[in-house]
């Protein structure tokens, strides 16, 4: 039975399942002809998925060495709040809960409904809605009923949503036509730009982070978080670039670089599978974002549970089901959120304003390092190796994507990080007012079971 907090329960597959799960999404899908586009020939687009994932490395070493250090659910929030930056810390879970994390689940329900839909049509307007909601409701009951069943289900739709990309990667190579290789843009008609193909690809490889917010779940976490995390990356790139390299070797690089549907297009140059290109692309889409969708609905509220815990979120958020032994109450009423906010409209604008926000909170994850490398009670099972250096090449990465999303919406972005400070620093004052006492207690206490 459960004395009111989470227990380790999840082993490392289950922590790869969820990093890799999470990151493996619907942009998949579209990334690769968006990667053509800004790289301009077939081998800078190769390159680029393989920097991309290379970028990505040291950030997720950075997160390793502060996992191992604090194993404790919240991710993000726990290493700015030991940094001393607590009223960042807050803005990271405010913002997380009401912009970003349910909107999400509503937009990967919708977007599993949408393919859905070109099978059976009648899922459209409010039926469309009705059935993104029961989604996420059964999604839910296996994430708080079990946190170990729930841990196996991630392991088994993760292998699941892998091996369409494997059967494309296969054939692929089977079929591919070399000299698609060798195209050379017309002078003038096409800009290359290696560094143009890398920004197409860093949102691809986001996700890695998600078993951090889990930290405090997952049996002996000074091995089995850095060994998933860093394992993640070298997984993801691996299944990026062989799939970029059948889906340039299946169709010729300038119809590549004009496709919003770049898998399915690849597949119809397939002897016999071109009839049935959309409906296999469309059956892989529901079950990658039904993986994604699972991961989110698992790990997202362990943040505002931990808040909850330290007296910066609504108390009943740290509630645990006594029998089931999970955060019941905070992943009740984010999916209840999520549902409702499945019947409105113009979330991907949301969720994209609001993303600057948090990527500028992500890199102060990182530099939060430097703070808590002098702490005491520091002492991580991982070390990043030349963590100075490592440090510095994961904050250029994630200024690199913050910088790409300012571009993409400055105003409305600057807009969205003032709604956040706006309204979640009067929340925080009053909170921090109000359960001081309790935070203090907090500080000082000690993680007996980290290792």
């Amino acid at each position: 039975m459960s004395k009111g907090t989470l227990t380790r329960k999840l082993g490392f597959w289950s922590a790869l399942a969820i990093a890799v799960g999470t990151t493996v999404g619907s942009g998949i899908f579209v990334s690769s002809g968006d990667v053509a586009k800004a790289s301009g020939t077939p081998s800078i687009a190769i390159l680029a998925w393989i920097i991309g994932g290379i970028i990505a490395i040291p950030q997720v070493m950075v997160l390793a060495e502060l996992s191992t250090a604090y194993p404790e659910n919240g991710s993000g929030y726990v290493y700015l709040n030991k940094a001393g930056w607590r009223p960042l810390a807050f803005l990271y879970g405010w913002a997380a809960f009401w912009a970003l994390d349910p909107p999400s689940i509503a937009i990967m329900a919708l977007a599993i409904v949408s393919y859905v839909s070109t099978f059976f049509p009648f899922f459209s307007g409010m039926a469309g809605k009705l059935l993104g909601i029961a989604i996420i409701l059964i999604i839910t009951s296996i994430h708080y009923r079990s946190v170990k069943v729930a841990g196996i289900f991630q392991v088994i739709i993760t292998a699941i949503k892998i091996i369409p990309f494997l059967i494309v990667i296969f054939l692929g190579f089977m079929y591919m036509n070399t000299g698609n290789y060798f195209y050379t843009p017309t002078t003038g008609e096409v800009e290359t730009s290696l560094i143009g193909g890398v920004s197409a690809t860093t949102w691809a490889y986001t996700g890695m982070a998600a078993i951090c917010f889990m930290a405090g779940e997952f049996k002996n976490p000074g091995k089995v978080l850095p060994r998933a995390l860093i394992s993640s990356v070298f997984i993801v790139m691996i299944l990026y670039t062989l799939l970029a390299v059948c889906i340039i070797g299946l169709m010729p690089f300038e119809n590549l670089m004009s496709t919003n549907a770049a898998v399915s297009e690849a597949i119809k140059y397939i002897p016999g599978l071109s009839d049935i290109a959309s409906s296999f692309v469309a059956v892989t889409a529901i079950i990658v974002i039904l993986g994604s969708l699972s991961s989110c609905i698992m790990f997202q509220p362990r943040l505002e549970y931990a808040m909850a815990k330290d007296g910066l979120f609504f108390k009943r958020f740290a509630q645990v089901h006594p029998k089931y032994e999970t955060p019941s109450f905070s992943i009740i009423v984010q999916v209840l959120y999520a549902c409702i906010l499945v019947c409105s409209s113009n979330l991907t604008a949301l969720l994209g304003y609001f993303t600057l926000t948090q990527l500028m909170i992500n890199i102060m994850d990182f530099v939060a390092v430097y703070k808590c490398r002098k702490r005491e009670d520091y002492k991580p099972i991982y070390r990043m190796p030349v963590w100075r250096v490592t440090t510095i090449l994961a904050i250029l990465g994630a200024s690199w994507l913050a910088w790409g999303t300012f571009t993409w919406a400055p105003i409305q972005g600057m807009i969205a990080a003032f709604i956040v400070i706006a309204t979640g620093l009067p929340v925080y004052f009053y909170w921090e007012k109000k359960y001081g006492v309790n935070v203090k207690n907090h500080k000082n206490h000690t993680i007996n079971d980290s290792i």
